[in-house]
């Protein structure tokens, strides 16, 4: 990557993240979403639910996912406002490209969506959930959101070049949101109607909850690792490519 192109990424992201800071009812939600989903799951609904163990323990990979799940809306209507609101034409007669423009909104989704997992986590331990991971695993556990939070940004960009509007954008992301429900992320796959207990063990979200969970539990993790980076690296990879195709489609002319 040339200096100029990361130039162009890094004042690019700083801008995404200045709109977002400036987006005060986001900046409210994204704060205050993980706790009162954490609350909701563990003190709601957790009474009811036998997973064999403190539902804390077991619904923390979910929460987080469901977290960033919800902040890709933000991802998806913040691209389509960018194509929509003539700052497009501005860049390119800067000679900047639509690749450092999606990287921006790329890059603000990252710290976002790391800032609302910390504070998941923050809020589960002060209510009991007690990891008992070693450094190896944490950086393992770290590694592996960090390829969901890309692969769910990447995803959301192109939804966002897709939509006409800000409204269809965060219309779209409904189907990310949802992928964690249909998955291990809140009840074993196993108390599922037999219909869905196939769609919910061969969805991304599953491997990824099962990494997360047995990576700061401290339990056997098998292949799940390996399919969970499989499957961000694949929704990367094939977003990146729509994202680009997209992009040009938009904005020939």
């Amino acid at each position: 990557m040339s200096s100029t192109a990361l130039t162009h990424w890094t004042v690019l992201g700083g801008r995404s993240l200045r709109l977002g800071r400036r987006n005060v009812e986001a900046l409210i939600m994204s704060v205050a979403l993980p706790v009162m989903l954490m609350i909701v799951f563990v003190y709601l609904f957790g009474g009811a639910l036998r997973v064999g163990t403190d539902y804390v323990t077991y619904v923390v990979p979910g929460v987080m996912l469901l977290c960033v799940s919800f902040g890709s809306a933000m991802t998806a209507v913040s691209v389509a406002n960018d194509l929509t609101g003539g700052i497009v034409d501005r860049l390119r007669s800067l000679d900047v490209g639509g690749a450092a423009l999606l990287s921006g909104h790329v890059v603000a989704s990252l710290a976002r969506n790391m800032l609302s997992s910390v504070l998941v986590l923050g809020v589960a331990l002060a209510i009991g959930f007690r990891p008992r991971a070693d450094a190896g695993q944490w950086l393992a556990a770290a590694g592996i959101l960090v390829l969901v939070i890309a692969a769910v940004s990447w995803l959301s960009a192109a939804l966002g070049l897709l939509a006409g509007s800000a409204e269809a954008a965060s219309g779209y992301t409904f189907v990310i949101t949802f992928l964690p429900y249909a998955s291990s992320a809140f009840v074993p796959i196993d108390t599922m109607p037999s219909w869905l207990r196939g769609f919910a063990g061969n969805q991304p979200v599953t491997p990824i909850t099962e990494s997360l969970r047995g990576l700061l539990l401290d339990q056997p993790v098998g292949s799940a690792p390996w399919r969970a980076a499989a499957w961000c690296a694949g929704i990367v990879l094939v977003s990146v490519v729509a994202a680009g195709v997209l992009f040009r489609a938009k904005t020939r002319g």
